[in-house]
């Protein structure tokens, strides 16, 4: 096992709370070939359960075949939508699903969209597994989306700089490259919430994707050959023209395959930008056509704000 992926092990270990694990424990059984339940985003940053939780879960084959699963091939992952428990106890969840190959060719950065390795280059866990093997293959590709993560991060960060602006440059391009509702700033505040973890972790995943560095107390420096730099700068171009596009036709499925696509958009929305969005029965029968009046509104209010 690598140092990268020694570390990310222990971080993927840390013990979730009980309903957590429970609510991960029931998506698992109720998957079909489920092989690891993630959990990530905000409320594992946070502890704040009273909102949307985010779970990715992987399984060995297609969970779903026909005309649905063929766009969840296309457009991976499936997502659904699913609440728990009652009143102040209840939780709610944003599930993800999707196999372990589609997520392994994601984590590798072979596609435009970065979705995959920018979230999971953050703080994760692995709240199941079905056994010791899958748990070995969750940590694998979750190492392999931070390596990937580190090596755009070395091409769009200074030429010599302290660890953490590597990972703020990085932050910052992919929001900007992302249909997102999230505040200016939201990758400064993500690395501010564990430092010490972004800085640890920079030159073992350097190491992991292949760049070589140079480091002199706490200033540090990819030595990228100028090809491999000019590279990653195209690469990283391409995918900030196409991940808007990208981001807008995941929406119009969701639109289509997301059970509560309207109530989780509006909930989102008002979380990060303060907008109460009201949720009309005509905008929760036609999101895609009620999205552009939606969008304006926001737009105005953050304006005026």
């Amino acid at each position: 096992m690598s140092d990268l992926a020694a570390m990310l092990a222990e971080e993927l270990a840390q013990p979730a709370p009980p309903a957590v694990a429970a609510m991960a424990a029931d998506l698992a059984r109720e998957t079909p070939h489920a092989m690891a339940v993630l959990f990530y985003g905000s409320a594992l940053r946070t502890g704040d359960l009273s909102g949307v939780l985010d779970f990715y879960v992987l399984t060995e084959r297609e969970p779903r075949r026909g005309l649905k699963g063929l766009v969840n091939r296309i457009l991976a992952p499936e997502v659904s939508y699913r609440e728990a428990g009652e009143g102040a106890e209840a939780l709610r969840a944003k599930i993800a699903t999707l196999t372990l190959r589609q997520f392994l060719i994601s984590a590798h950065g072979r596609r435009a969209d970065t979705t995959i390795w920018t979230r999971f280059a953050q703080p994760a866990a692995l709240i199941w597994s079905r056994d010791a093997e899958a748990a070995r293959s969750a940590v694998g590709a979750v190492a392999l989306c931070v390596a990937t993560a580190s090596r755009f991060a070395a091409a769009l960060g200074p030429p010599q700089g302290l660890r953490e602006e590597y990972w703020a440059a990085l932050f910052q391009r992919t929001y900007k490259a992302e249909l997102r509702v999230e505040a200016q700033g939201r990758g400064d505040t993500l690395i501010a919430r564990h430092p010490a973890r972004y800085v640890a972790i920079l030159a073992p995943a350097w190491e992991e994707a292949g760049v070589p560095f140079e480091a002199r107390g706490r200033q540090i420096g990819p030595m990228l050959s100028p090809r491999t730099a000019l590279g990653l700068r195209w690469g990283w171009s391409l995918r900030q023209a196409l991940g808007k596009p990208l981001n807008a036709a995941r929406l119009i499925k969701a639109a289509f395959t997301f059970d509560g696509a309207a109530r989780y958009a509006a909930w989102k929305i008002e979380r990060h930008t303060g907008v109460d969005i009201e949720l009309t029965p005509w905008r929760e029968r036609h999101p895609i056509l009620a999205a552009p009046g939606v969008l304006w509104r926001v737009a105005r209010a953050r304006r005026k704000g």
